[in-house]
């Protein structure tokens, strides 16, 4: 007797496909949705988070705090290769150190000053930051031993200086100094000179900038955690330390890129939230129409009704066909909607790997990290929602024609 439910139920939508496809519609954007909202909420965190990893991987980084008029910090304020080495040595999780150090200056281009800025760095700078390098090679320890008199340029300066040549071993005068090219750079994310690195950057090792100009101090002090759960204890050890080496009136601000990841996870959780409700208002609506359709059809098989139970159908054999077709209309709307969903970042992924150099040239992004993961456990929620929204909404007109009188039913034209 199943088995002949599952008959009928199946021939009856094969007779009314147009009305059983336009009454699927609803159901397919709707599970569509669900699948789609959780992608872009996935897929948005994840470039955030990369493009703040771009920028460096668990980055704390201090610099002296100016609050007040300039005679308020001394020169025993500032942050030394001294307080590099104790973060160093002193904290146990951090795996790199770094500090910079600043200068503007000018270059002369085809007999016009340009500025650049001028940046000493120590050696783990270039692997906190994460530089690019597209071509030479990055400074190395021999160079900072030496204090060898040569620099890395960023992309655009190697443009204009260089124009349609090679810089890699070429001379390039920065004020009065004069430095030999071994790389060419950029960042690999762009911080849109919100960081040392400028659009127009000579970067040096801090050991000849500090010989050229006789100061020690670094400006900004970076550290590397070795973990992102360890960024905040080091946060917080790195400021102990800066303060324990100065005098008690110096003041540090020590910051990390917590906040950010922390931001955009809220960001991505409001948006998730706010998408799965239209997805579920989605749903609402397709299953108030599945059973709109479904009292429609109730009242259009009123007589076949009355014929199945005069020849011994049950009223629970007619509920469950009815409700059979009302999750059939549904189940294939989720799986047609799922489909859809899925494909969509498949295609979105193939159609940017295959313009992935011209997408990297035009905004300055890597691609790769550009990925569209799908959840295969919001996909078995759309499923099981969405079959659920056809057996809630199906009940109603299932037990209408279940509870219909044989007699009356007969006698319906």
């Amino acid at each position: 007797m199943r088995t002949e439910t599952w008959m009928v139920a199946l021939d009856s939508l094969r007779a009314n496909k147009v009305r059983a496809f336009l009454t699927m519609l609803g159901v397919i954007i709707g599970s569509a949705c669900i699948v789609l909202v959780v992608t872009v909420a996935l897929t948005g965190k994840e470039f955030i988070i990369g493009q703040i990893e771009g920028v460096g991987s668990n980055i704390v980084y201090a610099m002296v705090l100016r609050t007040g008029p300039q005679q308020l910090t001394t020169l025993g304020d500032e942050i030394t290769l001294a307080d590099m080495e104790a973060v160093r040595q002193g904290i146990p999780q951090v795996m790199e150190v770094a500090g910079t150090r600043e200068i503007p200056m000018t270059v002369v281009v085809e007999g016009v000053e340009r500025p650049v800025n001028l940046v000493g760095i120590t050696e783990g700078f270039q692997r906190i930051r994460n530089l690019l390098f597209t071509a030479g090679r990055p400074l190395d320890a021999v160079d900072m031993e030496t204090r060898a008199k040569v620099c890395v340029i960023t992309e655009d300066l190697a443009r204009v200086v260089f124009p349609g040549g090679d810089p890699i071993g070429q001379t390039v005068r920065v004020g009065e100094f004069r430095f030999t090219v071994v790389g060419v750079f950029r960042e690999r994310v762009s911080t849109f000179g919100q960081s040392e690195i400028k659009k127009e950057t000579v970067v040096a090792p801090f050991t000849l900038m500090r010989s050229l100009t006789g100061e020690e101090w670094i400006r900004v002090l970076y550290a590397q955690a070795a973990a992102p759960e360890d960024v905040i204890p080091v946060t917080r050890q790195m400021e102990e330390i800066l303060e324990s080496r100065h005098r008690a009136g110096a003041a540090y601000d020590v910051q990390n890129l917590s906040s950010l990841l922390e931001a955009a996870g809220n960001i991505s959780l409001a948006l998730t939230i706010i998408l799965l409700v239209v997805a579920f208002i989605a749903l609402t609506i397709s299953g108030i129409g599945i059973m709109n359709i479904m009292l429609v059809t109730v009242t259009q098989r009123t007589r076949e009704i009355g014929i199945r139970k005069a020849i011994g159908a049950r009223k629970r054999e007619i509920m469950y066909q009815f409700l059979l077709e009302a999750v059939m209309i549904s189940g294939a709307g989720a799986v047609v909607g799922i489909a859809i969903a899925v494909s969509i970042p498949t295609l979105l992924q193939g159609g940017i790997t295959l313009v992935s150099r011209a997408f990297e040239a035009d905004l300055g992004l890597d691609p790769a990290t550009l990925n569209f993961p799908i959840s295969w456990l919001s996909v078995v929620v759309a499923f099981v929602v969405t079959c659920m929204t056809g057996v809630v909404f199906g009940y109603l007109p299932a037990n209408r024609a279940a509870k219909l009188p044989p007699t009356e039913s007969l006698r319906y034209e």
